[in-house]
């Protein structure tokens, strides 16, 4: 097929080579018969190829979700007063199909895994996700139609443009590989390469074709006030995790103070999602299935690895989105071994969720894991690979697997002012030594006076490493 797009490639490019030289009409209509049939041949070749790997381009969207609200799987939320975005109802078959999926779920991890679950509230104080980063970092770009005024997410206008580019069978495959990697990192560009990128596909509102606005950030949290005061700013929580961290201290208790454990938690989430127009992908309301799984920090083996070693699942590291565009199936050992994924923990876990996604129905050649780019990632994180599943409406992402060292425990530690760490008890006594820098604090004061305080706090917080550099 490659070659049948470059000989359709070439012969464009004759084609306007033969007109530049303004040659005669009859040599140019030769041309064009030429490029009409190549294009034929082009398109049934990927006819061909789409049969035999299974594959069909038809789908009926629209008919497909008409039938779940005729038989009442879903229906849009408040539908007798027109009902609102990303908002939608649950009736009875759709109900047992949630409530299957749901004890699955539980049967799959929480009870083969024998983790804690716990139950926490939705509605969350500021100071909570203050502290987890929530309040200042939980965005998306957002850009408005500069006429009407109405807004759209950026990154997925941009990975919508791309799709509907790639569905021309004629794109050459140096193209088609370039769009594959501007798509996967859509979701990753900074502000300004994100404003670059959609000038340089010429992104137009979907609903009007106006021009847009320049993206910029757009919280989506759900903002409340507590109490009848309005004197305590809370959320609606916009992910489960937070409510686990939280706990940690009672769930090491209750685990008799081993490690490593698991906590879980089903229930639902908020998210002020800026358009949503995909069905029941992108809504507003949502039930979440979460796991924090708390390891030592200096031994991320999992005893259970050996049991998904030879699994053998489609990897999408960053280096191949941004240079190949392309996942082959590897297994996961050989991943770890490598450095590809991290550490045995969490290669574990993907190998336990991409078994739960088959036993729950996907396609296991339609499950993928592609690792975050390094600009998507917290500057905490170690390592993050998201499952998606390919759906009508493309790669889209399921899960979430992030190696989050011990920010959250950290910081709500720090800010709580509650110990939240784990011990470990030696078989033997082990002795260290340990560099520390001790102030001379009368010292301090009579020479720096009021800045002295403040000398004191830093010397203080100095590492072994930047202690000995003071010597």
């Amino acid at each position: 097929m490659e070659e049948l797009q470059a000989a359709v490639t070439k012969q464009q490019s004759l084609i306007k080579e033969l007109k530049s030289n303004n040659v005669g009409k009859e040599e140019i209509e030769k041309a064009v018969a030429e490029l009409q049939r190549l294009r034929i041949d082009l398109e049934k070749k990927v006819k061909e190829q789409n049969k035999e790997a299974g594959v069909s381009n038809i789908f009926d969207r629209a008919g497909i979700e008409s039938l779940l609200k005729r038989r009442f799987f879903i229906c849009p939320a408040f539908e007798i007063y027109g009902g609102v975005a990303g908002l939608y109802d649950f009736g009875p078959p759709g109900c047992a199909v949630k409530a299957n999926l749901l004890a699955l779920w539980r049967q799959h991890f929480v009870m083969e895994e024998n983790m804690l679950e716990v139950d926490t509230t939705t509605l969350t104080p500021e100071i909570v996700l203050k502290t987890s980063g929530h309040v200042d970092k939980f965005n998306d770009m957002m850009v408005k139609d500069v006429v009407t005024g109405d807004c759209y997410r950026a990154d997925k206008l941009l990975e919508e443009r791309i799709d509907k580019l790639m569905e021309d069978p004629m794109l050459p495959t140096d193209k088609r590989e370039y769009f594959i990697r501007v798509r996967a990192q859509a979701d990753a560009f900074s502000e300004k390469e994100l404003a670059a990128k959609l000038k340089e596909f010429e992104v137009k509102a979907p609903d009007t074709g106006n021009d847009l606005s320049e993206p910029f950030p757009f919280n989506l949290m759900f903002k409340t006030s507590i109490g009848p005061t309005g004197n305590l700013p809370g959320y609606m929580r916009p992910e489960t995790a937070q409510g686990i961290f939280v706990n940690f201290k009672r769930l090491l208790d209750f685990n008799g103070n081993r490690m490593p454990f698991a906590g879980a938690q089903i229930g639902l989430a908020f998210r002020n999602e800026i358009a949503p127009r995909s069905g029941l992908i992108r809504v507003r309301e949502f039930t979440l299935a979460e796991i924090e799984h708390f390891v030592n920090p200096n031994d991320k083996r999992h005893p259970k690895f050996s049991q998904v070693a030879d699994l053998e699942i489609q990897l999408f590291p960053r280096q191949a989105q941004v240079e190949t565009g392309k996942f082959p199936p590897m297994k996961l050992g050989y991943a770890v071994a490598q450095g590809i994924i991290a550490n045995e923990t969490l290669a574990y876990f993907m190998g336990r969720t991409f078994l739960f996604l088959v036993r729950g129905g996907a396609r296991p050649e339609f499950v993928r894991f592609r690792q975050h780019l390094k600009t998507e990632m917290a500057h905490y994180a170690t390592d993050c690979w998201d499952a998606e599943l390919r759906m009508s409406y493309g790669w889209v992402e399921c899960v979430g697997h992030a190696d989050r060292a011990c920010y959250d425990l950290k910081v709500h530690s720090e800010k709580s002012k509650i110990d939240m760490v784990a011990r470990e008890d030696f078989a033997e006594p082990r002795f260290v030594e340990e560099l520390r820098c001790i102030a001379n604090k009368s010292l301090l004061g009579s020479t720096f006076r009021k800045d002295g305080p403040k000398v004191l706090a830093y010397l203080e917080s100095l590492d072994e490493g930047h202690a000995l550099g003071l010597q």
